[in-house]
């Protein structure tokens, strides 16, 4: 994980920065990316904010990992850690693009862009979330439309990750069509896509799948409660994933009398496997981006329910026909259609069509093309 390799004439110089090997979809897909790029032939260097992680076996080794100097209070403040660890970063690499992973990460590319000024390689940022966030309060919410323009001022480049997301980029942050680009989130491969049918399912024995970190944005509350108003004394649900919520929901599980048929598994490394006995998948979000994880449901083929937390979900499901679509924070419509979805017939092969689109095949290339451009501008 850790071999240099010199940066030739011509060779495109990418940099992108994460705070750990941290189980999450921004950082799986970060991950992949780079790997994609390096195998294409860049020079690609991850700055990394603090070893360990379940990731890190999933980390490319043609990769260059650079790691911020050992501090035992980081994870608390992992953004301010990792700014003048970029910087030093920047200035020694002296990279051609800046690779922002995802919303959660932008504070740091601002930062960085202020400190440096015109020494701050062009800015490529994904837009990992929805910038429309009906969970604001008003006076958060005006806070928040601020926060966008001030990063529009010190971004290059935008990337949605679904077309539906365009007019929603360009609109919240303000800036014009040219700045603004889509590459569909690479969250699969091509090699991830079954040939064979899914396996067929129990009726006497339902199994609901959760994937996704335990934390307020994926509202796993509202899929335990769900769950408990309808479940038979064999159906069961599994939420796979870590995270802060865990004992909160382990209350929940609880109070509500479930905890023999609900199990938080943790993080688990391969979905695939249950995805492929799954009955349903269900993703209970406030809000999201484009979901990895619904991209790796459709590939297997397995029934989908999901809120509809964001603008691209509608396209993702094609308006329902590939999954059932409900209100964010909506017990009782979830409920109806976790229990719709088993008896639902699947299009399987228009399922994996459209998990195509999200390959890393596909995205990786078009995002070397948006940085080659966005560098020689520069």
């Amino acid at each position: 994980m850790t071999g240099a390799r010199a940066s030739g004439p011509g060779r495109l110089k990418i940099m992108t920065y994460l705070h750990s090997f941290a189980a999450g979809g921004v950082e799986r897909v970060a991950l992949r990316l780079a790997g994609a790029w390096a195998e294409a032939g860049c020079d690609v260097v991850a700055v990394m904010g603090r070893e360990g992680g379940p990731l890190s076996i999933e980390a490319p080794a043609a990769v260059r990992y650079l790691y911020a100097p050992p501090f035992a209070p980081a994870a608390a403040f992992e953004s301010v850690w990792m700014v003048p660890h970029l910087i030093a970063m920047i200035r020694r690499e002296k990279p051609d693009v800046l690779f922002c992973p995802g919303n959660t990460y932008v504070i740091v590319a601002v930062l960085v862009r202020l400190l440096l000024g015109r020494r701050c390689p062009p800015t490529v940022c994904k837009i990992s979330n929805s910038l429309d966030r009906d969970d604001f309060s008003p006076w958060m919410a005006t806070l928040y439309r601020l926060w966008l323009r001030i990063q529009a001022r010190h971004i290059e480049r935008f990337v949605g990750m679904a077309e539906a997301m365009r007019p929603e980029l360009i609109t919240a942050l303000g800036v014009p069509p040219e700045r603004v680009a889509i590459v569909e989130d690479p969250a699969i491969s091509e090699a991830d896509i079954p040939a064979t049918a899914p396996a067929p399912r129990r009726a006497d024995a339902r199994l609901f799948l959760g994937v996704g970190r335990l934390n307020p944005q994926k509202d796993f509350a509202l899929l335990i409660r769900a769950f408990a108003s309808f479940a038979g004394p064999s159906d069961r649900l599994v939420i796979l994933g870590e995270g802060p919520e865990r004992r909160r929901l382990e209350t929940l599980i609880e109070t509500l009398g479930v905890a023999s048929q609900v199990e938080l598994v943790g993080h688990v490394v391969d979905t695939s496997k249950w995805l492929g006995r799954a009955d349903a998948f269900v993703l209970s979000s406030k809000y999201e981006g484009v979901p990895a994880v619904v991209i790796e449901a459709l590939a297997a083929g397995t029934p989908i329910v999901a809120t509809d937390c964001c603008v691209s979900m509608g396209e993702l499901l094609d308006r329902g026909r590939l999954g059932e679509l409900t209100p964010p924070g909506d017990v009782a419509a979830l409920a109806r259609a976790m229990q719709r979805a088993p008896d639902r017939p699947r299009e399987v092969e228009a399922m994996r069509a459209q998990a195509r689109r999200f390959t890393i095949e596909r995205s990786g290339k078009a995002y070397l093309e948006l940085m080659g451009a966005v560098a020689a501008h520069r």
